[in-house]
């Protein structure tokens, strides 16, 4: 890791940021997007997982990799980050909140997050078929074997996608600009904008959801918490809905 008072710090902070932009905004424009155009028109259940498969070892080769790199780089600047970030609001509202209600708190999220899983459900059954946020429904699993690895994907972007866009990410822009504010918009921007193959609404669905993993980073002081609600989240939309409302479990 680099330390910070070194006269070549910001020079190689800065080639990093920018082969890192140059790899992840051609693997969005390029390879999500052709890739996923393809993907929609395919109707074997083998040439899917096939699919599937590649996607995740491309996921953990980018996302794993950039990450080992930003993180070798930069990593020296993700305690400095987190403290200065404590600071925005609304983390000191939260941190400032009794154990009891804080505990509500999360309970109340929890609830929202089941009730508003539920409310999916039961509007899918209404218009027989589900209701997505962006054009994500071509990826929801449609039998068993595809449902394994719904769950291996699901699990897969929780570990990495925080690992990159929670962790290495803001520690890089922090150590670049000293501004944990510039740090935290830019990185959630980044992680909305990388979702642009699954149109306008998946990018703003995936930049709320990238703000509300990165407080919880902060807040919690733990990437651990960030990686857990991300893989709750995912296994929701990959494995849960299509389970309980097409079965797609006792489908072969």
């Amino acid at each position: 890791m680099l330390p910070a008072d070194s006269p070549i710090t910001t020079a190689v902070l800065g080639l990093v940021l920018a082969a890192l932009l140059g790899v992840l905004i051609w693997n969005a424009l390029r390879r999500d997007r052709i890739q996923y155009r393809r993907f929609r028109r395919l109707r074997s259940t083998r040439s899917r997982q096939r699919v599937f498969r590649t996607w995740l070892l491309q996921s953990l080769a980018l996302f794993g990799g950039a990450s080992i790199v930003v993180l070798l780089a930069a990593g020296g600047f993700a305690e400095p980050f987190l403290a200065e970030a404590a600071l925005l609001w609304p983390v000191p509202l939260l941190s400032a909140l009794p154990a009891g209600l804080a505990a509500a708190l999360g309970i109340g999220l929890l609830v929202l997050l089941v009730g508003g899983t539920v409310l999916i459900v039961v509007l899918a059954r209404r218009q027989g078929e589900i209701t997505t946020v962006g054009d994500v429904g071509a990826l929801l699993p449609r039998n068993r074997a595809e449902l394994r690895w719904g769950a291996l994907l699901s699990l897969n972007a929780g570990v990495v996608e925080e690992l990159l866009f929670r962790l290495a990410v803001p520690a890089l822009l922090f150590g670049l600009s000293g501004s944990a504010l510039l740090a935290c918009v830019a990185s959630v921007a980044l992680f909305g904008v990388l979702h642009l193959y699954q149109g306008v609404a998946g990018v703003l669905a995936s930049t709320v959801l990238g703000a509300a993993f990165l407080l919880i980073y902060i807040a919690t002081g733990s990437i651990l918490w960030a990686m857990l609600v991300h893989a709750l989240v995912d296994l929701r939309s990959l494995v849960l809905i299509p389970v309980v409302l097409n079965r797609v479990h006792e489908k072969e």
